[in-house]
């Protein structure tokens, strides 16, 4: 049996990855902090129904706390580990940078140097599209020049990536990026769009619509996205044989080490997606048009031709089925 370690777990992405690779088979062994930064019921019930499952098993501690990180690891002994666990969040690293150096970047630290100890076959770790940050040309290629990123959040993730590539360099570890788009889907975290204007549309309160709805975003479902992610344990960034020509790939001329975007490779206006939002509930939103919100940018739009290349595989989710399934849950969920 396969064993899999997956940091954040309690987390929306770490949750439906967990699921996933249990329903396939694998022994999974869960990390996570439990932090308060969105509704703490929402993680437990999570990390609840995934040790209903024999093969799941699972440690809460801070990704900081080194001793712990390290203990869990070295018990478990993975052939495979799965960085997801980060402070998330694009505006509240506005509000709280440190959290994101302490999380993000300290964090990803001891999981790459608890890999490293372990030599584990192969370190996935999760990046974010906001790396691209101020570039222009779309859809986003892994081979851009990412260095102007315009948040904090989006800083850290690059330094992860930078990290992530020493280590692959220095130790050979096998080291998979993957840069999300707009992930959504049940069981999705509070403070992201979708379930904030989900939850103000029923409850009557008007929804803040940015740049005058002027914004595209490349929505990936979160089933598509860990289907990805599965697919790519199994694609193990090779040693470097040379000077080779890998067309397409961005695979390192001197390290085992890849990104990969993950996304549905298709730009949806945000009003559209509000309006199908209104749809799904049959009531219409009270919109609060608003200017574009600092270190925000106006798109995001994946090529995610590496991904199937790598793994036969691309996410196709249409929008308005996505929504229709998160609004199902959330019915049901609250019982609104």
């Amino acid at each position: 049996m396969r064993r899999v370690f997956i940091t954040g777990t309690a987390g929306f992405i770490g949750f439906h990855l967990a699921r996933l690779l249990l329903s396939e088979g694998f022994s999974v062994c869960g990390y996570d902090g439990m932090t308060d930064y969105y509704d703490v019921a929402l993680k437990r019930r999570r990390h609840h129904m995934l040790l209903e499952h024999p093969e799941f098993s699972c440690t809460e501690a801070m990704l900081e706390d080194n001793d712990a990180l390290w203990g869990a690891i070295e018990r478990y002994s993975p052939d495979a580990v799965v960085h997801l666990a980060a402070q998330a969040g694009v505006r509240y690293s506005l509000e709280n940078p440190r959290a994101y150096i302490d999380s993000n970047v300290v964090g990803a630290f001891n999981v790459l140097e608890a890999a490293r100890r372990l030599q584990v076959g192969h370190l996935l770790m999760a990046s974010t599209s906001s790396v691209y940050g101020a570039n222009e040309h779309m859809p986003f290629t892994e081979t851009d020049k990412a260095d102007t990123q315009l948040t904090v959040y989006a800083a850290t993730k690059k330094a992860n990536e930078s990290l992530a590539h020493a280590y692959a360099h220095l130790w050979g570890l096998p080291t998979t990026m993957f840069r999300f788009f707009t992930v959504y889907g049940p069981w999705g975290r509070p403070d992201m769009a979708l379930f904030k204007f989900v939850e103000a549309i029923i409850e009557g309160r008007p929804i803040d619509v940015y740049n005058g709805g002027d914004m595209y975003r490349d929505f990936t479902y979160v089933d598509d996205l860990v289907r990805s992610i599965r697919l790519l344990i199994d694609a193990v960034p090779p040693r470097p044989a040379g000077a080779a020509d890998h067309v397409g790939d961005s695979l390192s001329p001197v390290a085992p080490f890849r990104i990969v975007n993950i996304g549905n490779s298709t730009k949806v206006r945000l009003l559209d997606f509000i309006e199908a939002i209104e749809r799904e509930l049959g009531q219409k939103a009270t919109r609060n048009y608003l200017p574009m919100q600092m270190g925000d940018v106006p798109a995001t739009w994946a090529d995610a031709s590496l991904l199937q290349q790598l793994t036969g595989y691309m996410p196709q989710t249409d929008f308005r089925d996505g929504v229709h399934k998160f609004v199902q849950w959330y019915r049901d969920y609250y019982g609104k």
